[in-house]
């Protein structure tokens, strides 16, 4: 396929699908090659600027893609929180370096992926902390909180020392997402942020 079929092609599955991200073999399939044949064409397509490497095996248009869909394309049980959720929402004032992704899969390689949107950490979770979102990708400010005070304490940091929070007024917890995390987890945020 010529470039710009390949940009008609990737413009039509976003408009009509919402897909933004394509594995090497979906873009094989559409061009009717071999993947070893489109591996070579990509790499022409990524030069021209037709489109864009994400992440290891995945390719999309230059732009137009979230780390919540980037996250969900490496692992489809992956979400966005803790601090990278927070400072979208504007919680905290920093903007964390990586992006931390609870998911229920065992990584076999690296937990640690780069890609062009920055470094993806998938963090394993046990399934009574697990809560996908309904949609989006990324978990709700009051999740993230929670999420952000159980990754810190897995690692042995303290968040408060780590980021500057604001707006904390503004969260309202839900009925039973305490309940979720251990109880070390429950006491450091209800010193933070006490329920009503």
């Amino acid at each position: 396929m010529k470039a710009l079929a390949w940009v008609r092609y990737l413009n039509e599955q976003r408009d009509r699908y919402g897909k933004t991200l394509f594995t090497v073999t979906e873009m094989a399939n559409v061009a009717g090659a071999s993947s070893t044949v489109m591996n070579v064409e990509l790499g022409r397509l990524v030069k021209q600027g037709v489109v864009r490497r994400w992440a290891t095996g995945l390719y999309g248009l230059p732009t137009g893609v979230t780390p919540a869909s980037l996250a969900t394309a490496i692992d489809s049980t992956a979400y966005v929180t803790a601090a990278w959720a927070l400072a979208q929402y504007g919680y905290i004032t920093q903007q964390p370096r990586e992006i931390d992704c609870f998911t229920r899969r065992r990584h076999n390689r690296s937990r640690r992926r780069a890609s062009a949107l920055g470094a993806f950490v998938f963090v394993t979770v046990s399934p009574r902390v697990y809560a996908a979102p309904a949609e989006g990708g990324m978990a709700t400010p009051e999740q993230a909180f929670c999420d952000l005070f159980y990754v810190m304490r897995r690692r042995g940091l303290d968040p408060q020392t780590l980021y500057t929070f604001r707006k904390l007024d503004q969260l309202s917890f839900e009925e039973g997402l305490f309940a979720r995390y251990p109880q070390t987890v429950q006491r450091a945020i209800a010193r933070m942020v006490p329920r009503s």
